[in-house]
């Protein structure tokens, strides 16, 4: 087994997928292991079928359930060559519209944050479209105050995009940045180095409650907040792809429905 483990943790390192996808389809290929038991050199779509529908009868999402369908696909595919290409369907995904602040809501929950860093954080992971991963990477080299443009480097896909930084933003983020050096972090942690993400989401946990905005809301609200007030303020849905990164604008078009002034201006008939 650690032998099969070994040869697919080399070919997803070079193919160059992150360390994130690496550890993730790792895990997944482990788990499947070892509900076959010995039996896992060969494909079985009867067994296969019964693993992931035991994942979903165990309250684990669809999503989640999708990355192990995609870690045993490429196990079979791409390390034990299989002369066939497996056919599963993905599991079905529910439609959930994504929690939004309002402005006014963005507004106070900034206003709630004491700590200059903490508050840059939150304003620019909201006001760049940033996702928590991304900001945490941020380095001084990727912020031009000049042309308000922020650079983000290898996110998600290995991809670099361009994004906004708010023009409110300029003058702290100068002061920020000061004389130094430009490989630097730009939200550094007390110790030194990169925040973690959790201590990015602790921040922004922190700042929601004591904010007392009452919403069941994540750090990639913030995010989904961005691409939404962009769209209300008649930004065309294709720039607004650009800036999230989205590789297929029906991603994006998710705001679209949030953004339907021609629906919020119907009343009920009660």
């Amino acid at each position: 087994m650690q032998q099969w483990i070994e040869k697919m943790e080399i070919e997803l390192k070079y193919r160059n997928y992150s360390r994130s996808t690496v550890k993730s389809y790792l895990s997944c290929i482990e788990d499947y292991f070892r509900y076959l038991g010995c039996d896992f050199e060969k494909f079985d779509e009867y067994k296969t079928k019964k693993y992931l529908a035991g994942l979903l009868e165990r309250g684990i999402s669809g999503q989640t359930v999708n990355v192990r369908l995609n870690a045993i696909k490429f196990f079979y595919e791409n390390i034990v060559k299989a002369p066939f290409c497996i056919n599963l369907k993905y599991a079905r995904k529910p439609k959930r519209l994504p929690v939004i602040f309002s402005r006014e809501e963005i507004a106070v929950i900034l206003a709630s944050i004491r700590n200059n860093k903490h508050r840059m954080l939150i304003a620019l992971a909201y006001g760049s479209g940033l996702r928590v991963s991304e900001i945490v990477k941020l380095k001084i080299k990727d912020i031009d105050c000049v042309h308000l443009q922020i650079a983000i480097r290898q996110s998600k896909g290995g991809k670099d995009r361009i994004s906004v930084i708010p023009e409110k933003l300029k003058d702290d983020l100068i002061k920020m940045i000061g004389c130094r050096d430009f490989d630097e972090f730009l939200l550094e942690s007390e110790r030194g180095g990169r925040l973690t993400e959790r201590t990015a989401q602790k921040i922004f946990e922190n700042a929601l409650k004591k904010a007392k905005v009452g919403k069941s809301a994540t750090f990639h609200s913030l995010r989904h907040s961005f691409a939404t007030h962009l769209l209300e303020n008649g930004v065309d849905v294709r720039y607004v792809q650009e800036l999230l990164g989205h590789q297929n604008i029906r991603t994006t078009q998710i705001y679209t429905h949030l953004t339907n002034m021609a629906l919020r201006n119907i009343k009920s008939p009660l």
